[in-house]
This record gives C-alpha cells, sequence and structure tokens, in this order.
C-alpha cells in the first residue's frame, strides 16, 4: 500500500492535467544529489517490474531461433534469427530505428556474441543490449515480466524521468508503482534516501506535482 501523501499527489496530477485526445502516460521525475554521476557505478541504471502494470503496451523483441523462437512468437512483439540479425547488422538506420522503437530486447545466450559485433554500437549508448535468455529460461515468463517493467536510467545527468502508469489507471494503482520505485531507488543508491532530492509526477502534457 503506497503512502497516502504519493496518493494524493498522484490525484492532484491526473485532475489538473487538461483534456486531451489521447491517452497520456504518468510519468516520474526523480531529481538525484550526492552523488558523482561522472563515475558509472554511480548511475542509476536498471529495470523495475511495476505492481500495477505500465498501463501501455511495451514493445519487446526477441532474437532467438528453434524451439525458444517458436514460443515467443505468441508474446514477443517480433522475433529475430541469425539471418535478420546480419541483415540489421548491414543497415544501421534500421537498427538505430529498431532500438528507438524497441523497450526491451531479450536474446538466446548462443546469439549474444553476433548481437555484441553486429548491434552493440546502436544499442549499447541506448542501454538496450538484451537480458540473456538462459536454456532453463522460460521466454515466455521472461516476455511476461517485461511487459510489466520499465527501465530507470540517469546517465550523467541529475534528474531523470521513468514512466509509472497510464492516465486511466487510478491514483492508488500508480502511487503503488511509484512506491515500488522509490524503493528500490532508496535500497540501491549509496545513500539511499540522501540521495534523492526533489520527486515529481505529471501526465505528458500536464503540470508536474511534487511527491515528496
Amino acid at each position: 500500500m503506497a503512502d497516502q501523501e504519493i496518493e494524493e499527489a498522484v490525484s492532484r496530477a491526473l485532475e489538473e492535467a487538461p483534456p486531451r485526445n489521447f491517452r497520456e502516460t504518468v510519468d516520474l521525475a526523480v531529481n538525484l544529489r550526492d552523488l558523482d554521476l561522472n563515475d558509472p557505478s554511480n548511475r542509476v541504471d536498471e529495470s523495475v517490474v511495476l505492481p500495477e502494470g505500465t498501463g501501455q503496451e511495451t514493445s519487446i523483441i526477441v532474437f532467438a531461433e528453434g524451439e525458444t523462437a517458436v514460443r515467443a512468437e505468441d508474446v514477443a512483439e517480433e522475433v529475430l534469427d541469425s539471418d535478420d540479425l546480419a541483415d540489421l547488422g548491414d543497415d544501421d538506420n534500421e537498427a538505430k530505428d529498431l532500438a528507438e522503437d524497441t523497450d526491451f530486447f531479450l536474446a538466446e545466450e548462443s546469439m549474444m556474441q553476433d548481437i555484441g559485433r553486429y548491434l552493440g554500437t546502436v544499442l549499447g549508448p541506448r542501454g538496450k543490449m538484451p537480458d540473456p535468455i538462459s536454456p532453463d529460461d522460460d521466454v515466455v515468463e521472461l516476455v511476461e515480466r517485461l511487459k510489466n517493467s520499465v527501465q530507470m536510467r540517469s546517465g550523467d545527468r541529475r534528474t531523470f524521468h521513468t514512466r509509472v502508469g497510464a492516465e486511466n489507471m487510478s491514483a492508488e494503482e500508480i502511487a503503488d508503482n511509484i512506491d515500488v520505485i522509490i524503493r528500490r531507488l532508496e535500497a540501491s543508491l549509496e545513500k539511499g534516501p540522501l540521495n534523492l532530492d526533489d520527486i515529481y509526477v505529471k501526465t505528458t502534457m500536464g503540470p508536474a506535482v511534487e511527491v515528496v
């Protein structure tokens, strides 16, 4: 159960958002402090499973062959094999478009080396290198988990944004997602809560409301 103050902040953000003719996402703006973000080890870079889901479609592409590819076809946006991978390696623009349009990538362990060779320069800087699929992993389970996940990534900037829901979700659901994200940050940052400055919630086009 999320803190009542978080839920009240989300309610305000939803109420104050001007009406739009599309469903807006709800985003969290997190300000960090007392961290040397020039040191990559201090940067935030991890995926978080949201208990109430993202409220949006999440695009997941799987690099696989054989039985894993067959199982992935039912749940992933697209399944690409070794030939597709080689083609992407020859077409930088297509590879960049794919990276921009896709939220998460998964790949069989046996394909990771070739993915690094063909797509490392495209996916690496964007933080989109695939999570490996081991022979014992259930690809369906992995994809379904990622569908409810968001990526938190600060880079070298003090402020970063992450999706926490959509405007058609309840304030309570979005607040529960925010609570999980704040707890994860407090657990992973060097000084915990002391490394967190102001945090704001807002819809895509709406005003920002301070959470904590």
